[in-house]
């Protein structure tokens, strides 16, 4: 994807979360990896979401409605049913048959055939990241690290001009992966491997891509 292109995406994602209706609040867009490297072409855009959970939400009795006409448990308590009223054709479930909130997002906010990829989270990005690079290590799986250089375009509805500028002039200073895994306690004997597993598993993605998290 062309980096122009890249960043009229997430500007499109961004007014659209403004904008809309979402299947769940959310408090937080990031950008991270390629794109906030200021790479041109980028080989996928990351865009991660922070949301707040619905553990009961209002309509929550309405949840036999949903059952009945599409089969999807969860529509009210854990996807907003004012949603789900006005974008049935966008209602996702997880194998369980219950309505997956970073499915849901995904199938609202993403280009179907795009290299685009949304990691969503109830936790916001900096405590994602340090939470998954713990699990990563104790469980040797460093394809589940999330790559920390990351860029916040929005928070609390307030839209942040100055990142996007910066975005668009490319002006943000990085390390390289290992460097900076390094730097949040990694070993630096296993931060290469670890930084090849991250690019390895996003070389093996395509097209659209989601991954709830919940922390």
């Amino acid at each position: 994807m062309e980096r122009s292109v890249a960043i009229q995406r997430v500007e499109e994602l961004v007014e659209t979360v403004e904008n809309d209706t979402m299947p769940v609040p959310v408090r937080e867009i990031w950008v991270y990896g390629d794109v906030a490297l200021g790479l041109d072409p980028i080989d996928r855009l990351d865009v991660y979401v922070t949301k707040d959970i619905l553990l009961r939400g209002d309509d929550a009795d309405r949840e036999d409605d949903f059952v009945d006409t599409h089969g999807v448990k969860g529509i009210g308590k854990t996807v907003r049913a004012e949603w789900a009223d006005d974008h049935p054709d966008l209602i996702r479930a997880n194998d369980n048959g219950y309505a997956a909130p970073e499915k849901c997002l995904a199938a609202h906010l993403l280009p179907e055939n795009e290299p685009v990829h949304l990691e969503v989270c109830n936790s916001s990005f900096e405590d994602n990241v340090t939470q998954r690079l713990r699990g990563a290590m104790a469980r040797d799986a460093y394809e589940q690290i999330l790559d920390p250089r990351g860029v916040c375009l929005w928070v609390d509805g307030q839209r942040s001009t100055e990142a996007f500028r910066k975005l668009r002039e490319s002006e943000f200073a990085f390390p390289t992966l290992p460097a900076a895994l390094e730097m949040l306690g990694m070993e630096e004997e296993k931060t290469d491997s670890a930084a090849e597993a991250v690019e390895s598993y996003r070389r093996r993605q395509d097209g659209a891509t989601v991954r709830g998290d919940v922390v």
